[in-house]
């Protein structure tokens, strides 16, 4: 199987991470629903890297449970801002350089600060983009915690 070499994947080597790539056939508006059926995984295990911004436009990242939304009234609180809300698709890809559906949280154009759900550190292993569209890579919680020091949040709704 014929790897891509991403950014992110180049970010995960320059970080020494241990990782698996996984390659899936991606489809428009699928998400996480769509790669977890076509890898045989578990939602809850798949990692959605959310590209956000501030009332003041300022950008951050906030990684998801594929099966769980983000409360943004929540993650406005966090921050102690008015209001957080996705960022427009174009601005997205100019913060990270990555396209929508293809957004990893590894090797951004933009350093922008990272929040991850704390109950992802509880799993065992995580599938996170891998900086394309139809590119998981399989990781354990702990490489997010050295490679991007995110900030543990509670923002997650959803069942």
């Amino acid at each position: 199987m014929d790897i891509p070499v991403t950014t992110a994947i180049r970010a995960l080597r320059a970080g020494k991470a241990d990782y698996e790539p996984f390659v899936y056939a991606y489809a428009d508006h699928g998400g996480t629903s769509r790669a977890a059926s076509e890898l045989g995984i578990d939602e809850h295990l798949t990692v959605k890297t959310i590209v956000l911004e501030t009332d003041a436009k300022k950008p951050l990242i906030v990684l998801m449970h594929g099966d769980r939304e983000i409360s943004t009234k929540q993650m406005a609180r966090v921050l102690g801002v008015k209001s957080v809300a996705p960022c427009a698709p174009d601005t997205a890809t100019r913060h990270t350089g990555y396209p929508v559906g293809g957004t990893s949280p590894f090797g951004t154009r933009k350093a922008l600060p990272v929040y991850a759900e704390a109950t992802l550190f509880d799993l065992p292993h995580l599938y996170i983009n891998g900086g394309r569209r139809g590119l998981l890579v399989k990781i354990a919680p702990t490489v997010l915690d050295r490679l991007l020091h995110p900030q543990r949040v509670n923002v997650a709704v959803g069942t």
